[in-house]
């Protein structure tokens, strides 16, 4: 099985080495490709104003996050559910700048550039001279975007998620998968030795029991006894 996380920052501008910083970070896990239902996410105290711009993209203002975690108190349970799955991101490189420096700045090693997977260049690839925003992506697959009022990490990861379903092969590929499951499960069986049931099947009780249980019906319930009249009790004493 095939690991990855989906990733998505939100910051508060574009470049950490002019003193921007990250405060928002939204993982979910993927095996081949479908979502698993395991998630990572954080607010970060940037220790510093929100531009106003910025907030206008994600709306979260430096009053909420004020008192949030800081990142290097996120960080070790940030690394652990990574681990060391490849990570996919919309425009990557913004997001790795961000995630390396915060991941530098408290002393752990960085994500190295060949674990990560950018959706944009995947998506130019496919639709070459086209507009490949994540919301242009959600509309083009019609992917519901209900759900997102601003950008937010979290959100737009599940996005991500479906975005990049698409990209690797979308419905058909979700029913290939489906497929090699169902294959998967018909070869354990087979190798469970598994096989047709006998029919009929052996009586589980023995010889003395079914007289015993013959006897009681006759005598008890004489021809109250339905399958009696069958011939069924006949062929029990046979």
């Amino acid at each position: 099985m095939a690991r990855e996380i989906i990733l998505d920052t939100e910051t508060t501008g574009f470049d950490p080495k002019t003193g921007d910083r990250l405060v928002e970070i939204g993982c979910i896990e993927v095996v081949d490709f479908m979502p698993t239902g395991r998630s990572f996410h954080e607010y970060c105290d940037p220790l510093r104003d929100m531009p106003a711009e910025a907030e206008k993209v994600h709306g979260l203002s430096s009053a909420f996050l004020t008192g949030k975690p800081k990142f290097h108190e996120i960080a070790d349970r940030f690394v652990e559910f990574v681990g060391d799955s490849p990570v996919i991101a919309h425009n990557a490189a913004f997001d790795r700048q961000f995630v390396n420096f915060e991941l530098e700045k408290c002393g752990r090693a960085p994500i190295l550039e060949d674990r990560w997977i950018d959706t944009l260049a995947m998506a130019k690839k496919r639709f070459p001279g086209m507009y490949n925003s994540l919301d242009a992506l959600c509309k083009r697959f019609k992917i519901s975007l209900d759900s997102r009022d601003k950008h937010g990490a979290l959100i737009d990861a599940h996005l991500l998620a479906e975005v990049y379903l698409e990209l690797q092969g979308g419905k058909e590929r979700a029913l290939e998968l489906t497929q090699v499951v169902a294959e998967a499960v018909a070869g354990a069986m087979t190798a469970g030795n598994y096989g047709a049931r006998p029919r009929p099947l052996a009586p589980r009780s023995t010889d003395t029991e079914r007289e015993i249980h013959l006897a009681f019906i006759q005598k008890n319930l004489k021809d109250k006894a339905v399958w009696l009249k069958f011939g069924v009790g006949v062929v029990a004493e046979a």
